[in-house]
């Protein structure tokens, strides 16, 4: 159940596209548990905002799992669709997203590569070293941004988007996100979100050409709060 009405968590809209904060309990796309998803709660947003008779399009660029929170961009006409997924598909659109985990990462800054395959069934990607059969490459960078006296927060800008990508990663350098069981944290969080957050996402708009920088805020929590605080502090690791 959202916690808030649709129109609160926008973060930009114009007549070719909209960017969404995410919630954790939001779908993105419909799936098999029938709730109803963002493209279609948004539809329903333009039309009663816009007085539009008839269909309402609106396109799903790209997606974010249920347990993750952050900016989600759709498009608002088939052009913008068209022209938002050939960004995406050369690259350019930036995306950051903040993960906190409790151990601390071998290095304060890394680029990682590796190969993951996607069990379609148990809905989890696997990590390797080498390229194996099927395997797409995966790539990341992080970097420690933030620490508490027991959590450490990440930046990671996405080089590719494959399944399960910074979870799946985090989680093979020994440090899964915390909440999310399906990666190896021991626990769960209340309501079953997960720590990652797409912090922002940056991209030439694709009709005005402008670049367009969007930031979005996590969600109400402790731990999100702290590290909100903090975020334009210097702090000191160890």
């Amino acid at each position: 159940m959202r916690k808030s009405s649709i129109d609160q968590d926008i973060l930009y809209e114009d007549n070719h596209l909209l960017i969404l904060n995410k919630q954790p309990s939001d779908i993105v796309q419909g799936d098999k548990t029938g709730d109803e998803p963002l493209s279609e709660i948004l539809k329903g947003y333009i039309k009663k905002k816009y007085n539009k008779p008839g269909d309402v399009f609106l396109g799903v660029v790209h997606r974010l799992d249920r347990p993750v929170s952050g900016a989600v961009v759709f498009a608002r006409t088939t052009k913008a669709l068209s022209r938002l997924n050939m960004l995406l598909r050369d690259g350019k659109m930036n995306k950051t997203y903040w993960a906190i985990v409790k151990n601390k990462p071998p290095e304060m800054e890394a680029h990682l590569t590796q190969y993951l395959t996607r069990n379609e069934e148990k809905n989890k990607s696997s990590v390797y070293d080498k390229p194996v059969n099927g395997s797409q490459k995966a790539e990341l960078i992080y970097k420690v941004i933030g620490k508490s006296d027991l959590y450490y927060l990440l930046s990671i800008q996405l080089l590719t988007g494959r399944h399960h990508q910074i979870r799946a990663q985090l989680a093979a350098m020994g440090c899964p996100i915390k909440g999310d069981l399906k990666y190896g944290y021991p626990r769960s969080n209340p309501g079953g979100f997960i720590h990652l957050h797409a912090r922002s996402i940056e991209f030439l708009h694709p009709v005005k050409k402008e670049l367009l920088l969007v930031i979005a805020n996590p969600p109400a929590d402790k731990l999100w709060d702290f590290f909100s605080l903090h975020d334009n502090q210097q702090m000191i690791f160890t």
